[in-house]
């Protein structure tokens, strides 16, 4: 999955024409110099988030904190396109935001080996409760190397198996409760002239949310974990080896019909396939709920299921464990100057585990990632998928972050690229492994 936010695949056509530059006050950014960190002794404390209509959430909180805070917190939306490369770029100069909106893993990591950024684990064991006011699994996702970065701010993005009732229905089918229940069911709909799975093969991150299942139900989160530590050998680790040639065996299954390589996912080719029959399942992350509610309205509310991901027979991998973007965080930059400006930097974070938080996410039809959260769903305007995707999270013993925002950016163009081969028939599993393993 890219690096910007996912539900931006949605928002991005709102968004663009609502956001600018000049709006934000983003020339004003960095009102110290580089020896100053983050600003001089009444300057308020910079937020940068990525622009979208999501940010009305962070508006609100922070016009809440700064009306109980005498260090105040100024807003900088920055359009979503250019967010990744303004903080990396900005990151280290004058320039810096002291509180910054990030993707946790590769996108930080960087960041957390040159220590840049404000360990957060002191302040959770001094008030235990900030801690325990998050899903753990998710929480635990934001961590680099143990050490806690990120407080989630934003609703939580797993990736569900989904499925068309009315296809279903009239084949007579339900939905996979196990592996081999997947490979009848390709069968299944190809008798039927229909696609088992539709798949957006011209844009491969897409495809990439195969891979991160099989692997963690064959070996487990242990192997991709190997990988975020550095240990390229884990990418020929014979999980890898395997998943990759389930991979191959699907495509020539014909679990993907004949055309996915030409299907896109971002000017809704797949979903618009899946929504009219034309495909049976489709696995995507959480947000297509909310892309066909805005394309295919009626399918939305009477005709998307979902279930999850099947175990594969003889797998380590838990069932239960989830893959995608856990949800995005908050981070402090370790220039902000220990002391009072620090400490209300922190304190704006606490504002993400608060109800009031909690509530303007389900308004904004986001699922919070907090513990409590649960009760609020009954005002989410999809109340039954809201609790399907909370109790899915917070039931997960793991939540692997989407590989090509775990890893340094330095792997993501190999990633998607010799995993777009792969499913082409390009690379065998072991070429793909040989390709990664080759990454430096």
């Amino acid at each position: 999955m890219p690096t910007p936010p996912l539900r931006r695949r949605i928002r991005t056509a709102l968004a663009t024409a609502a956001l600018t530059l000049a709006a934000t006050g983003l020339t004003a950014c960095g009102s110290g110099g580089p020896q100053d960190s983050g600003g001089g002794g009444g300057a308020a404390l910079e937020a940068w988030v990525y622009g979208d209509p999501s940010a009305a959430v962070q508006r609100k909180v922070v016009d809440r904190f700064n009306k109980t805070s005498d260090v105040k917190v100024k807003l900088v939306e920055i359009p979503g396109e250019g967010y990744q490369d303004k903080m990396r770029t900005s990151m280290g100069t004058g320039n810096a935001p002291d509180i910054f909106f990030n993707w946790g893993g590769g996108s930080i990591s960087d960041f957390a080996a040159k220590d840049m950024l404000v360990d957060l684990g002191p302040y959770m064991k001094k008030d235990p409760a900030l801690k325990k006011a998050f899903i753990p699994s998710i929480l635990d996702a934001g961590r680099i190397d143990g050490t806690y970065y990120g407080v989630p701010m934003r609703g939580m993005q797993p990736v569900i198996l989904f499925y068309n009732k009315k296809v279903f229905r009239e084949a007579g089918a339900e939905p996979p409760a196990s592996w081999n229940d997947m490979l009848d069911l390709i069968d299944t709909f190809k008798e039927r002239d229909v696609t088992p799975f539709a798949l957006a093969g011209a844009d491969p991150w897409t495809e990439l949310m195969w891979l991160e299942y099989l692997l963690d139900r064959i070996g487990g989160p242990g192997v991709f974990q190997k990988i975020m530590d550095g240990d390229a050998s884990a990418w020929s680790d014979p999980a890898m080896i395997e998943a990759g040639e389930m991979i191959r065996d699907l495509v020539d299954r014909g679990a993907f019909g004949t055309n996915y390589k030409s299907v896109n996912y971002t000017a809704d080719g797949a979903s618009t396939l899946f929504a009219r029959g034309k495909a049976a399942m489709h696995l995507m992350g959480s947000w297509e709920y909310a892309n066909q509610q805005a394309n295919q309205k009626k399918f939305a509310e009477s005709g998307l299921g979902w279930t999850s991901f099947p175990a594969v027979p003889g797998g380590k991998g838990d069932p239960k464990d989830v893959v995608g973007n856990p949800t995005n965080y908050w981070s402090v930059n370790a220039r902000v100057k220990k002391g009072e400006r620090r400490d209300a930097a922190v304190e704006f974070l606490k504002f993400a585990s608060q109800e009031a938080y909690s509530k303007d996410l389900v308004a904004n039809g986001d699922v919070p990632a907090t513990a409590d959260a649960k009760k609020q769903l009954a005002a989410h305007e999809s109340p039954e998928y809201a609790a399907y995707q909370y109790d899915m999270v917070r039931e997960a013993p793991s939540f692997t972050l989407s590989w090509d925002q775990a890893l340094p950016a330095k792997f993501t163009a190999p990633l998607t690229n010799n995993l777009q081969k792969l499913f082409n028939g390009d690379l065998s599993p072991k070429g793909f492994a040989d390709a990664m393993r080759r990454v430096k």
